[in-house]
């Protein structure tokens, strides 16, 4: 039985605006120690499937409209918001985009770092401060005993990051989100992160559910992806199938779009256009009018497609258009 088993989940926003439509039946599963990725453009939808997980979306104006969330037995998304609390920083924790906007900027890390030790396990004073330096000192902050009275803006970007990491990581969950950890570093601090993750992933035996647009950090982090497109998934296959076989042509767009695939001085691909304004979807396949590695002449028009089992163990959306072969390959 999976840790952490999510069905048909919708979530909207009714603004004034219309309703937007962030996620709509999207499913999938997690396993103890497994590494899911969730990959896709920016508003795909790929944060706000996690943020309802856990009861992290503003309501209004947001509602999660239908689906499951079981975590251990229990339906997340029936969870009361003290239940939620109980979980949250205890049993599921989460890493953010930016640590600078999650690091409150007039507290001590000191406080930050043993306010979840004091909430979820009853351990204040030395002790909580003893444990607090000794996540800083598994996280690789130099000198932890004199950094952990520091303020988040005496830290760089990187130390930030760790000093999250450390946060999310002190009460030892069974679950990880991680929301674009390594977006605003530089590639050399990018590694030692995925690295530190992994690290204590494996020490600690958790699950890890990586949120990132970066294929390259999917392909050396990830046991499976998940690719999603204007709210939905398109597909989803094990890391190593994917990048072998991508049958989506937003896939197949997406790993074109990487610089290194590309030959020196030759012009980089781009999807043309933008993704769909989800306050008003398209009826039939949202990625129709991008497609141009596919048949986009085939496209549904009327009807949403539905993720479908191609091969064993490989999904993806039964859009004609987006599983026809690719027309020109140098295009």
């Amino acid at each position: 039985m999976p840790l952490l088993d999510v069905s048909r989940l919708t979530t909207r926003f009714h603004t004034r605006n219309g309703t937007v439509h962030a996620v709509e039946d999207v499913s999938f599963s997690v396993e103890a120690g497994q590494t899911i990725g969730i990959v896709g453009e920016s508003g795909s939808g790929k944060s706000v499937t996690c943020y309802s997980l856990i009861g992290l979306i503003p309501r209004p104006p947001g509602k999660i409209h239908s689906g499951r969330a079981i975590f251990d037995g229990s339906d997340l998304l029936q969870a009361s918001e003290k239940q939620l609390r109980s979980i949250r920083g205890k049993r599921i924790s989460m890493i953010f985009q930016d640590p600078m906007t999650s690091l409150n900027p007039y507290l001590k890390i000191s406080s930050q770092l043993t306010e979840p030790l004091e909430i979820h396990e009853g351990i204040k004073g030395k002790a909580a401060l003893h444990k607090a330096i000794d996540a800083l000192a598994e996280v690789g902050i130099p000198e932890p005993e004199t950094r952990i009275h520091a303020y988040p803006h005496e830290f760089s970007g990187g130390m930030r990051q760790r000093v999250m990491i450390a946060m999310a990581l002190i009460t030892r969950p069974e679950l990880l989100i991680c929301d674009e950890p390594t977006t605003a570093l530089d590639v050399t601090v990018q590694k030692q992160v995925l690295d530190l993750i992994q690290e204590r992933q494996r020490t600690l035996g958790t699950a890890v559910i990586l949120i990132t647009h970066d294929l390259a950090v999917v392909h050396q982090c990830c046991d499976q992806v998940n690719v999603m497109y204007a709210g939905r998934i398109v597909e989803r296959a094990a890391t190593q199938t994917l990048f072998s076989n991508p049958l989506h042509a937003y896939t197949r767009a997406l790993m074109k779009s990487i610089p290194s695939t590309h030959a020196k001085g030759e012009a980089l691909y781009t999807i043309p256009g933008t993704p769909p304004d989800l306050a008003h979807p398209p009826a039939g396949c949202a990625f129709r009018e991008r497609n141009t590695l596919g048949e986009a002449k085939h496209c549904l028009t009327e009807t949403p497609p539905e993720l479908q089992e191609i091969h064993p163990g490989h999904f993806a959306q039964n859009c004609p258009g987006c599983l026809g072969r690719h027309v020109d390959q140098e295009q």
